[in-house]
């Protein structure tokens, strides 16, 4: 059974209420917009409100992004899986390279959240260039998303968010 269809059994109950959509994107940058795009698409074509088609779109774009960047495969699968309680959105690759764990203001530049540097500040660099790179999107997955994990198996590995 294919990791998709895994996190498919796991999604919230649909209460009767099913869709989903399913497409692969090309693991280039463009890839990207094009994953953010679809699922724009779907969601309003099924009437899912502005802010939660909003949050998918910035959901997987983090997803797809850390796929482009951590696996060497040459394309994503992307999927869809909407419930009566909200939409599941799943990306997997071939690849099993580490996902980035989420960084924090703290674990970065060893400073507590409060004492980061202020954007605009005496040396002139902005805050968010102390930050490391890997990791922020995650803050935002977890931040959006009323849940969110990852799967790895041997034939790829698979993070899905619902929303």
């Amino acid at each position: 059974m294919s990791e998709i269809a895994i996190s498919a059994e796991r999604a919230p109950d649909s209460g009767g209420v099913r869709g989903a959509h399913s497409w692969w994107v090309p693991r280039l940058p463009g890839g990207v917009p094009e994953a953010r795009h679809r699922v724009q698409e779907a969601m309003r074509a099924w009437g899912e409100p502005a802010e939660r088609i909003e949050a998918a779109a910035l959901i997987v774009t983090e997803l797809v992004t850390n796929a482009v960047q951590h696996t060497s495969t040459r394309r994503i699968r992307c999927r869809l899986l909407r419930s009566a309680d909200g939409v599941r959105i799943c990306v997997w690759n071939r690849g099993r390279a580490r996902i980035p764990a989420p960084a924090t203001p703290a674990d970065s530049t060893g400073l507590p959240v409060e004492a980061a540097p202020a954007a605009g500040g005496p040396d002139g660099d902005d805050s968010l260039d102390c930050l490391a790179e890997d990791g922020r999107g995650l803050l935002l997955v977890e931040a959006l998303a009323a849940r969110w994990g990852t799967r790895a198996a041997l034939a790829g590995r698979l993070v899905w968010a619902d929303v």
